[in-house]
């Protein structure tokens, strides 16, 4: 056996981690359909539920368009074919039924944000519990760390989300980072894909878990910053959004086949 990582610092053994993760860490071939439809199972599963409120969307392949749910549809019945496309003004392209009016928020978004390729906004319950405390998540534990200073923070409720003023407000608010604790509301992630968003969701209701039951038990203590935006660097890749959406995938399609269909 080889001694000779005894002779790397940290930066060089993380490097190194890194390239090891590129070379063999590998994601699903689901179509982009599939995808969302397992993303509204695996967070259906992972307590994100609440009736029919929510909305998950990732951009289409034309311009101006997305994919989202039917509303009506729980998160437990989406399949990949009764997904809408719709455009900016929430008008059904392909498919049958109406999209969410709360919506138009996501329009809003995705041009505010390039980089964007899904918004996930769920009513899960510690983060809605969270919400009505009015204060921002507090991320002081290794394993949230993927949300470290990655969360911004609506601190009033501006009502339901349907109008113009709404949109403006939550991406503006939200600006470059890829997540925000919605007062009185519920949570909202916004990411490069459609994997990522999924795992940085079920993140965020575990950390808000966490944030009231160490809350209710003493004062949070918060964590290094330096070490809190290396745990952040080190979680947040690719390649472990991917590997890490293909196992609740895996976990999901025990139960769930149908939702590829």
């Amino acid at each position: 056996m080889s001694n000779s990582t005894f002779n790397l610092d940290k930066e060089q053994l993380i490097q190194q981690s890194f390239v090891q993760m590129d070379k063999h860490l590998q994601g699903t071939e689901y179509s982009r359909a599939q995808k969302l439809a397992l993303t509204c199972r695996i967070l259906f599963e992972n307590g994100h539920d609440s009736g029919l409120a929510g909305q998950i969307t990732a951009r289409g392949e034309e311009p101006g368009t997305y994919l989202t749910q039917r509303l009506g549809l729980g998160f437990d019945e989406i399949r990949a074919s009764n997904l809408l496309v719709v455009n900016e003004d929430l008008e059904v392209l392909q498919g049958d039924g109406m999209a969410n009016p709360a919506n138009r928020f996501h329009s809003w978004l995705y041009r505010a944000r390039p980089d964007v390729q899904c918004i996930i906004h769920t009513h899960a319950v510690h983060t809605a519990a969270l919400s009505m405390l009015e204060v921002p998540l507090e991320i002081s534990h290794m394993d949230n760390c993927v949300l470290y200073d990655d969360v911004a923070f609506l601190p009033k409720w501006p009502g339901v989300p349907v109008g113009n003023e709404e949109g403006e407000l939550i991406s503006k608010t939200i600006g470059s980072k890829r997540a925000l604790l919605l007062a009185h509301h519920g949570l909202l992630v916004a990411c490069s894909s459609i994997e990522e968003a999924c795992m940085l969701s079920i993140a965020f209701e575990r950390a808000a878990r966490m944030h009231l039951l160490a809350a209710a038990a003493g004062k949070i203590q918060p964590i290094d910053p330096d070490l809190g935006r290396e745990a952040h660097d080190w979680i947040l890749r690719g390649q472990r959004s991917a590997v890490g959406f293909a196992y609740y995938a895996r976990r999901s399609l025990k139960q769930n086949s149908d939702c590829l269909e």
